[in-house]
């Protein structure tokens, strides 16, 4: 990306999955290590007025990536930040919904009712609660995908910023765990089941991102 600064691809059968990026000097007097969702957008211009239109926060204002694509910075009338992205010569994501790759996104808001108005009109994701689930979690729809969830206010930690937290999946989660303690990463959610469901932990690497791990129930 120029003299100081590199961009990782990180590749599953030789599709992205995601990336990293280095953050500056100034940066990182702001912002901690973390990871950053990206929404794909037909128009990045358009998707960043409309999220103003909707009380969201242009962070960064739309901007060209070389020849790979647009992009900005947003966030969600909540506080959450998140990124959109108008890919040109790089569509994004090559691979998803794999072990080894993101599997789920969830959203940790203090207003899920205005964090689901603001989305559904910006993107083409139907929010909505899962069927026969009456404990409030609402499901996040890409046409007939589910890509995501919003829990409750009530299940958040009222000390965490709102965020959106990425989910890998992985074949055994406590002994992913494990392989990242052994690397210095903490583990800030035990390993926890859902009937149905699945496993995850919470965890963070050793520069302080957060992120979370899943199993798929192999009953769900």
């Amino acid at each position: 990306m120029g003299p100081d600064s590199v961009y990782t691809r990180f590749q599953l059968d030789g599709r992205d999955a995601a990336a990293a990026w280095g953050m500056k000097a100034n940066e990182a007097l702001r912002i901690p290590p973390h990871w950053s969702l990206y929404v794909a957008v037909d128009d990045a211009n358009a998707a960043a007025r409309r999220a103003a239109e909707l009380g969201g926060k242009v962070v960064e204002a739309p901007f060209g990536v070389s020849t790979l694509g647009r992009m900005a910075v947003l966030a969600d009338p909540t506080g959450a930040v998140f990124s959109i992205w108008h890919g040109k010569t790089l569509a994004g994501t090559g691979i998803a919904g794999e072990r080894g790759t993101m599997v789920w996104a969830g959203l940790s808001s203090p207003d899920p009712a205005k964090a689901s108005e603001f989305y559904s009109g910006l993107s083409r994701w139907r929010i909505a609660p899962g069927e026969n689930d009456a404990s409030g979690y609402l499901q996040i729809w890409n046409g007939d995908q589910s890509i995501g969830g919003i829990p409750p206010a009530g299940y958040r930690d009222p000390n965490a910023p709102p965020h959106w937290m990425p989910y890998f999946g992985v074949e055994d989660v406590d002994a992913s765990k494990a392989v990242c303690a052994a690397s210095a990463g903490k583990t800030l959610m035990a390993p926890t089941s859902i009937e149905n469901v699945g496993r995850r932990p919470a965890l963070a690497d050793p520069q302080g991102s957060v992120f979370a791990l899943f199993r798929k129930s192999r009953r769900s």
